[in-house]
């Protein structure tokens, strides 16, 4: 990426909960040189459990708090760390579900958000937090990320969008049980997210995408035969979203419209639920695939995994997709997106 030292956009990146991987794969990641050769992240966490991290793992990295984004220095070799007294240690149990990291995780999201607003930080990449640990810390309609930060901005239309290479998903709905997103499925919700999806990712660079719709029955309803949401439904906000000079197309049978995206025929797909555009991502290309926010007033990218319980602690996590999380925010920052040219995680 040819980011010059003076155009290398300021990052926010939250740590995500303590009891999972995210401290691990911060540290990470930042220990690669070239990150900070295009960007200038700052991390919101504890600093304890980040430097927990840092002898866990061994990277040759000091971490340094700070009380400001403006003290941040941004060199490699030292992690820059807005933080945050909200965690004692007796809260954290590696691998365990904690109301105490849960609020922490919440607390670091927040004040990513209020960053951003302010344009304190041009972006904002998160490590994965644990559902069941923020509910248990009283956020119970704060499913996720999105509706996280979708509070903080007051965003009233989102959308989730996965990439990896070769192939980008956008998603009607996802913190949605199956029979409710099938009921999601109305010519308004459809027409809303493609004309989302235009004006966000043509901001981002690629003025005029090919979105290909999804169905949501076998073989795209056949005729009616297997159901009427595509005649009745898709089809129209189709049709409208064309008319008002959207690229859409289909709706497209789901069993091949994602494989015909990866040939090249479309740019991005508008999945229907949550699995039926996350399957399709993470068997395509699960390690670098990465999550961006349609909607907000900022740019929000993630890693597109779990806190993974099972191997946190054992130092033996993946750091390989927030690296591309924070290469793909700095391509949406710089409007770039259809023409990346990002540096592979070592």
């Amino acid at each position: 990426m040819a980011t010059t030292t003076q155009q290398r956009p300021v990052l926010a990146v939250t740590m995500g909960d303590a009891s999972g991987i995210g401290p691990e794969t911060a540290v990470k990641a930042l220990a690669e040189e070239h990150v900070y050769a295009v960007a200038k992240p700052v991390v919101l966490g504890t600093n304890w459990v980040l430097e927990d991290a840092v002898k866990l793992t061994g990277v040759p990295l000091t971490v340094r708090p700070i009380t400001t984004i403006a003290e941040a220095r941004s060199e490699h070799g030292t992690i820059d760390v807005l933080e945050f007294d909200n965690l004692r240690r007796d809260e954290v149990v590696v691998g365990q579900v904690s109301a105490g990291c849960g609020r922490a995780a919440v607390e670091y999201i927040e004040e990513a958000a209020r960053l951003a607003i302010s344009g304190a930080v041009e972006a904002v990449v998160t490590c994965p937090i644990n559902k069941e640990a923020v509910h248990a810390a009283g956020f119970h309609d704060d499913i996720g990320h999105q509706e996280i930060l979708a509070r903080v901005a007051g965003s009233k239309q989102m959308a989730t969008l996965l990439m990896t290479e070769g192939l980008r998903v956008l998603h009607l709905s996802t913190h949605k049980s199956l029979i409710e997103a099938a009921r999601f499925v109305t010519k308004e919700n459809v027409l809303t997210k493609l004309h989302l999806a235009q004006d966000c990712i043509s901001r981002w660079g690629m003025k005029r995408p090919r979105i290909a719709v999804a169905g949501l029955n076998p073989h795209g309803g056949e005729g009616g035969m297997l159901g009427r949401e595509e005649i009745d439904e898709i089809a129209p906000a189709v049709e409208a979203a064309r008319d008002a000079g959207i690229d859409a197309r289909g709706p497209f049978p789901a069993d091949s419209v994602f494989y015909r995206a990866i040939a090249g025929e479309f740019d991005i797909v508008l999945a229907l639920y949550h699995d039926q555009g996350h399957i399709a991502i993470k068997v395509h290309n699960f390690e670098d695939s990465v999550t961006a926010n349609l909607g907000l007033p900022f740019v929000r990218t993630s890693v597109d995994h779990g806190t993974a319980f099972d191997i946190a602690g054992k130092g033996i996590a993946n750091h390989r997709s927030l690296v591309r999380a924070i290469e793909t925010a700095i391509t949406l920052v710089t409007g770039r997106l259809g023409a990346e040219t990002t540096t592979a995680a070592s």
